[in-house]
């Protein structure tokens, strides 16, 4: 009986959604691939690094080549500060310009944060991950042990209706097992309808099609290297935190904005060629004393800046408030960083006394089951008392599973903070 009305809920929950049985490893695998958050954290790296292929650029050779043909009458005159040519060619590069290097020097640290950010978004969808896969076992447990329950109430119902038929409980018994019976139902049908929202949101974090469901494949432990102190945690965790290492690039390219703008008062050099064809129609031959069809030139092009203003000044001043700010902001993270991985190593040493309390309280409740039933052999317990204890029995265990997969969810907390999740998860 008990295992029909399990197999019936599966089933109603499974509906026409296509079901993903996943082991918590292969889940968080997932989630580091195909999890949205994770792919938009991704794109913004990329999109970081593309920033850094453009501040290059100047520091690139570049050639440029077409023709600025023309008809000449009189004289020949410049064209967009070129004389007219057949086919012209320029080359430019830039040799030595320190506010351009500390504007790359910045990109690429801007574009080591935005790896960081895209760690951070790896380990918080690894986390989640783990949590809504605890969730969704928890309840599949839970949608059991409530299939147990309604079948212990029903038993003791029928019990009750026999004793009444003979006379030997009141009808108002009936009517009060009936309602237990009912309450465990509703019960079972909550459990059931929770458990099939876990699915579906654990299917969505993983990136599956709306409508499908992941389902949890148990496993009979999972091994975890948790640090043997607080004092070990603080340590791992402020040595692994990405958020402080994604502060400190931040502030390291801030730092490279206020040298660009200060750069900005500092010579330049940059590397200038150039070619051209002439040809006789523009003249040259009647202005000049000699033509040569080839020319070129190949120099550089030195610039001192002498008056720049007040704008690069102004923006060197915010920056440097910046970097006062992101200081306070880093030192203020790295306090709550420790204040946080103390707090969940003491979660976990709370959710084990926790996990403790309620295996004693299970073991308790079996050894009752166990003494009714030997009264019961021996005629001193009705039928009746032995479900009821074992209706009580379940409500242990339910508690036993949610104090462990809540000792289970506290030491994946500790293992994210500590950066050693995702590691020990795959």
């Amino acid at each position: 009986m008990k295992q029909s009305i399990v197999v019936f809920f599966l089933t109603a929950l499974a509906g026409a959604a296509e079901v993903h049985r996943l082991r918590l490893g292969e889940a968080v695998a997932r989630a580091l691939e195909q999890n949205p958050e994770v792919i938009l954290a991704r794109l913004a790296e990329q999109a970081a690094e593309q920033r850094v292929e453009a501040a290059r650029d100047p520091f690139i050779p570049k050639l440029y080549t077409g023709s600025g043909a023309a008809y000449t009458n009189g004289f020949p005159m410049s064209i967009e500060g070129s004389a007219p040519t057949v086919v012209q060619a320029r080359a430019v590069a830039a040799v030595v310009n320190r506010r351009l290097s500390h504007e790359l020097a910045a990109t690429r640290e801007a574009v080591r944060g935005a790896r960081l950010d895209a760690g951070i978004k790896r380990e918080q969808a690894a986390l989640r991950t783990a949590e809504l896969f605890l969730e969704a076992e928890r309840l599949a447990r839970a949608v059991e042990l409530a299939a147990a329950q309604v079948e212990n109430l029903e038993r003791i119902a029928d019990t009750v209706r026999a004793r009444v038929a003979e006379g030997r409980e009141l009808a108002l018994e009936v009517r009060r097992a009936e309602l237990d019976v009912a309450r465990a139902r509703q019960r079972a049908e909550t459990y059931l309808a929770e458990l099939a929202h876990a699915e579906s949101l654990l299917a969505i974090w993983l990136g599956y099609p709306a409508g499908d469901r992941v389902r949890p494949v148990r496993e009979d432990s999972r091994p975890l290297k948790l640090p043997l102190s607080a004092e070990e945690a603080v340590e791992a965790a402020l040595a692994s935190s990405l958020e402080l290492k994604r502060l400190e690039a931040e502030l390291s390219a801030r730092g490279y904005r206020v040298k660009a703008e200060r750069a900005a008062r500092l010579p330049s050099l940059s590397l200038i060629a150039q070619y051209g064809v002439f040809a006789r129609f523009n003249n040259y031959d009647e202005f000049f004393r000699k033509f040569q069809r080839h020319n070129g030139q190949i120099g550089v092009a030195f610039e001192i800046p002498i008056f720049t203003g007040t704008a690069a000044a102004a923006r060197a001043a915010e920056a440097e408030i910046d970097i006062e700010r992101m200081r306070t902001e880093l030192g203020s993270a790295r306090r709550l960083v420790v204040v946080e991985t103390q707090r969940r190593f003491e979660q976990v040493r709370l959710a084990e006394t926790a996990a403790e309390v309620a295996r004693q309280d299970l073991e308790l409740a079996r050894e009752r089951v166990g003494l009714v039933l030997a009264r019961f052999e021996e005629g001193r317990a009705s039928l009746s008392d032995v479900e009821q204890a074992r209706y009580v029995e379940n409500e242990k265990w339910l508690a036993y599973f949610e104090a462990r997969y809540a000792l289970e969810a506290a030491r994946y907390r500790l293992l994210e903070r500590t950066g050693e999740l995702v590691a020990q998860l795959r």
